[in-house]
């Protein structure tokens, strides 16, 4: 039976545009550059009366906020961070009933198509390693950068195990000191915010250099889980960046089962596989300093990660 008294306020919200697709060409030489990004914009903020009266007086249009994701394009993208901090400031310092959001990057990589043995001059051709993402989440006068990235698949032929674990009647797994060890790499890693505020944070070079460090990682020593491999790869970033605090893994564990080539006559010295996709083992992990700044729940809204 319903109580007409019962008392309900507004929670947690926020709204906003999703998924606006810009490109950006400059054009001020003969050598053209391309920003490729997919941003989501997402208000917080006084919205009471949107939601208990229907009174729109302070809902900015998700039309606007993509317009303004398109304007501020104009004048170029640099990393998706500083271009999402851009726009934290906008609507927070536009309207003063925002007082904060959720923005959120993915940038696609273009290269240059290789034409008589030089990169052309505004021929690209889209990279396929990985994808770069970034959100950048404001309370107030606090910001927080989470920077990451996303399908990066990655594959060690041998120095790879699987060995000691529990047994009981359910088990049909082998041990083995010999395996093809594959994930698809989802990261994101949170910068102090200090660095960000101080403007000490060099976004694309730290973006460089994290994933050449989380592929390094990668390849060093024997592995005798996945997760073992995560913790030398995080390790390695976190003792190259003071400026980060912490890094955050989701990786399936991408399969290969050698097949059996009896039937045909044939022996198979561990050189032919099946790559199965599904299913998989999931590893999920949240590396991060003794001491770090609160997070101030940035990582809301970010699936897959711990």
């Amino acid at each position: 039976m319903s109580n007409e008294n019962t008392k309900i306020v507004l929670g947690k919200n926020q709204y906003g545009k999703a998924e606006v697709r810009v490109v950006k060409i400059t054009r001020d030489t003969d050598r053209h550059e391309i920003e490729d990004l997919n941003v989501t914009s997402q208000l917080r903020g006084d919205f009471d009366a949107a939601h208990f009266d229907g009174d729109n007086g302070h809902v900015v249009p998700t039309d606007t906020q993509k317009n303004t994701v398109y304007g501020f394009a104009r004048d170029g993208v640099g990393s998706p961070e500083q271009f999402l901090i851009r726009l934290a400031n906008h609507f927070t310092g536009e309207f003063e009933w925002v007082t904060g959001g959720r923005w959120e990057a993915e940038q696609y990589a273009w290269e240059r198509i290789i034409a008589a043995g030089e990169g052309h001059d505004h021929s690209f051709v889209r990279k396929g390693q990985e994808v770069r993402n970034a959100v950048v989440v404001k309370d107030g006068d606090a910001i927080q950068v989470i920077s990451g990235l996303n399908d990066l698949t990655v594959l060690k032929s041998t120095q790879s195990g699987f060995v000691g674990y529990p047994k009981d009647r359910f088990t049909t797994l082998a041990e083995t000191t010999e395996r093809i060890l594959a994930t698809d790499v989802s990261a994101r890693w949170r910068y102090n915010p200090e660095a960000v505020a101080n403007g000490s944070v060099d976004f694309n070079k730290s973006y460089d250099d994290v994933k050449a460090l989380l592929l390094e990682g990668f390849t060093e020593g024997y592995s005798y889980a996945l997760q073992q491999t995560l913790f030398q790869m995080a390790q390695k970033v976190l003792d190259a960046h003071a400026e980060i605090e912490e890094i955050r893994f989701s990786t399936p564990n991408k399969h290969h089962f050698l097949v059996d080539l009896t039937p045909f006559g044939l022996d198979n010295p561990n050189e032919v596989f099946y790559a199965a996709d599904r299913p998989y083992g999931l590893i999920e992990a949240n590396f991060q300093r003794e001491s770090i700044s609160p997070d101030n729940d940035a990582w809301d809204g970010i699936t897959g990660f711990c």
